[in-house]
């Protein structure tokens, strides 16, 4: 739609100049024109807004600023003609003044309702988080650890369905992706020796940036204080300039893009302060995110809690690709608790210090990352948000994943294939796709050895948060360790006959290494060994040229200077009979505790008793995650009906299905609303020996099923098998007993 701009005419004339009695500020003709002028602004936006879209969140802003300004104006009018002592108009131009106020408060309100469906509505969002947590720790499915002693911010405890939730869905991710590509499962000890992070790279740089209270010594974490302010200014500050809300949504979208000396400026340009106390923040700092221990009683050998499970796989890649049998393309996946010293732990589930990752290390031909069953996934859309449109403001769009792998948006596909099945992972699972999006790291995000990089992003009442990360990490974890531990973790492919191949030849001259080194020289003689053709032959043009030149030894944290007679490089023709090569590894990453509460968010509704009375709360969590399958109520206390339920009980047992029994004295229409609390898909309703109701928690439909039918058909549908739709079709329907709760 056309959205109509209001431009006022101010109900006064030029305040350059003394007024003169004969010649008012202001008349009742012409606030009247205002005034009709003001109401067929709104008619207009009013009917344009029926028309079409609603207006822009710009466009809005525009509006409200304009009407202020009016309002400002006719204000300082208004004052003018009082102080001068016109007595002639002031009625008038006061009742324009309130006219204008009317349309300034209706701008605001529009805008109001757009920011906040725009972002969720900040009241509304945190009442609805408020009513998830309330009920999710009600209900135990988790609460804060050592309650008891007031907690420790970070960690948390799962209760009984909590617990089955998360076993649920770890089953279903070993199904889904441990099963159905063959992948080696290891389990590797959380303690994790120095040496192992210094090759990874995490003692140096597994960092996030700090700011202190500089006052209390209160600390937190930097770019958090950034998102919150911009985001605090755009749903709360109306008078924002459309200029100012534009920067503030870039600022967002460039937030993991910024260098520490950005993000310092940022928060000393906007003013931001400490929190709680309002006192001046220090400049950003990095602080290293790892729980450190000794190992060992002498204390001597330095430890970490890992900050990640991929680690104990790249180490075991050797014995791992024998296992496979010298064979690539492969996988290992491992599950595991994961440890991280959160600078301000917050969000619940969402920011922990001790969590559950699940994580896959692909391991790849370099030179050919193509997937045999990508045709599989190719066809599916979902919505993805590329660099491009990130860095230009835009949102998230409906990409084919077949059209971003051949564009060259997504890198491989391999990497493609993965972004697919973690797609369908959590579709599956019950995550909203219209509340999923899959987002490309920004340039500074990524690290420099990676080919590409991508984050499934879930939206809840916290906003947009990273569950899975998806990372082409090319070969440099592998090559980390083989240069650190002196082990190569290399793979091979044998050729059916030899070929003629070009070969990178360094050899070091140890002797002048030593000379130049002592200490060191094993360290920058296995560096040099390490060097890539490319750094091989810029290292040659080098030193040709000058006789020397400068070279990184990562293990010595520093550069040193490679005269010509230290090695000698060359690229000398050979017949191999192999290629002997680093394999890339393409990651995917998951962070179980982040999706379940997403979930929990994404599965949460309230819908009315049916006396209208009050709000009943519902989980409709998909029958595979769902802690408990089915709950059995015999419907009256009777001797032969509680004999049946223990029978039917039995069968439930014997078939692998989670079931509880409520036999409690109340109404049934009570006992259905509290299983549907904690997610219950089907209840079975035992009223005779031979039959039973079978009722489904989200429909509330009943059917009416054989008893010694019913642990067959409950399995069926948990498992899939069968829909609700097929039960409805085979089965008679029935209408159940039902009470003021239903």
């Amino acid at each position: 739609m056309v959205f109509m701009r209001f431009r006022p005419q101010l109900i006064a004339s030029s305040l350059s100049r003394a007024p003169k009695p004969s010649r008012t500020l202001a008349s009742p003709p012409l606030a009247a024109a205002a005034r009709r002028r003001s109401l067929t602004s709104t008619l207009s936006l009013s009917s344009s807004s029926m028309a079409g879209a609603a207006p822009s969140e710009d466009a809005l802003r525009r509006a409200l600023a304009e009407r202020q300004a009016a309002v400002d104006a006719q204000a300082e009018a208004v004052r003018s003609l009082k102080a001068a002592g016109v007595k002639t108009g002031v009625d008038a131009a006061v009742e324009a003044l309130k006219a204008l106020k009317i349309e300034a408060g209706a701008a605001a309100r529009r805008l109001q309702a757009a920011v906040g469906s725009s972002g969720g509505g900040g009241g509304a969002r945190e009442e609805f988080r408020q009513a998830v947590a309330n009920t999710l720790e009600r209900k135990l499915f988790y609460i804060p650890s050592f309650k008891i002693y007031r907690g420790v911010a970070g960690l948390y405890d799962y209760g009984p369905p909590g617990c089955a939730v998360k076993s649920n869905i770890l089953a279903f991710w070993r199904q889904h992706f441990v099963l159905e590509e063959n992948m080696l499962e290891v389990d590797c000890p959380c303690v994790t020796p120095e040496v192992v992070l210094k090759a990874s790279g995490h003692v140096e740089k597994f960092t996030d940036l700090m700011v202190k209270d500089e006052k209390t010594g209160t600390c937190y974490r930097a770019d958090h204080l950034l998102k919150d302010f911009c985001k605090d200014k755009l749903e709360k500050d109306l008078t924002l300039s459309p200029e100012a809300a534009a920067e503030f949504k870039h600022v967002l979208a460039v937030l993991d893009d910024l260098s520490p000396e950005q993000l310092g400026a940022k928060i000393k340009e906007y003013g931001i302060v400490a929190p709680d106390t309002k006192n001046p923040l220090s400049a950003p700092y990095p602080f290293n995110l790892m729980f450190q221990t000794s190992i060992g009683p002498a204390g001597l050998s330095v430890g970490y809690m890992r900050p990640e499970t991929a680690q104990g796989i790249f180490v075991n890649f050797k014995d791992l690709y024998n296992y496979n049998g010298q064979k690539l393309p492969f996988a290992a996946a491992q599950i595991g608790q994961a440890f991280r010293n959160e600078i301000s732990p917050r969000q619940g589930l969402l920011r922990v210090r001790e969590f559950t990752l699940a994580e896959i290390e692909h391991f790849v031909d370099p030179e050919d990352k193509s997937h045999p069953k990508f045709a599989d996934v190719a066809d599916l859309e979902f919505l993805m948000f590329p660099r491009d449109l990130q860095l230009s403001g835009e949102s998230a769009k409906l990409l084919k994943l077949a059209d971003a792998v051949s564009k060259g948006t997504v890198n491989n596909e391999t990497l493609g294939y993965f972004i697919g099945r973690v797609y369908l992972f959590l579709t599956r699972l019950g995550i909203d796709k219209s509340r999923l999006r899959f987002r490309q790291h920004l340039p500074n995000e990524m690290a420099h050895y990676a080919a590409d990089c991508w984050d499934a992003e879930i939206e809840c009442s916290y906003g947009w948060i990273e569950c899975v990360g998806i990372a082409d990490r090319s070969a440099y974890d592998l090559k980390a360790h083989s240069e650190k531990s002196g082990v190569t973790l290399v793979a091979h492919e044998r050729f059916l006959k030899p070929k003629e191949v070009e070969k990178l030849v360094i050899v070091p001259s140890k002797k002048d290494l030593g000379l130049a080194f002592k200490g060191n020289q094993k360290m920058v003689l296995e560096a040099l060994e390490a060097m890539s053709e490319k750094e091989a032959m810029d290292m040659k043009a080098a030193l040709e040229s000058k006789g020397e030149t400068n070279f990184q030894v990562c293990t010595l944290g520093k550069d040193v200077v490679i005269t010509k007679k230290m090695v000698s490089i060359s690229m000398e023709k050979k017949m191999e009979h192999q290629r002997v090569f680093t394999p890339s590894v393409v990651e995917p990453s998951f962070g179980i505790g982040r999706i379940i509460y997403c979930l929990f968010e994404h599965s949460f509704y309230t819908r009315p008793s049916k006396s209208e009375e009050e709000q009943l709360n519902v989980f409709r969590f998909p029958p595979i995650v769902a802690p408990i399958k089915c709950t059995v109520f015999p419907l009256v206390k009777l001797p032969e009906l509680d004999a049946a339920a223990k029978v039917l009980a039995k069968e439930l047992t014997a078939a692998g299905i989670s079931h509880i029994i409520d036999t409690a004295g109340i109404s049934i229409g009570r006992r259905y609303a509290r299983t549907d609390e904690i997610g219950v898909p089907f209840a079975v309703t035992v009223d005779s020996a031979t039959e039973v109701t079978i009722r489904e928690r989200d429909s509330k439909q009943q059917v009416r099923v054989g008893i010694n039918e019913v642990a067959s058909v409950v399995k069926q549908l948990t498992e899939g098998q069968s829909t609700w739709t097929d039960v409805e079709f085979k089965y008679p329907s029935h209408l159940g007993p039902q009470d003021d709760q239903e």
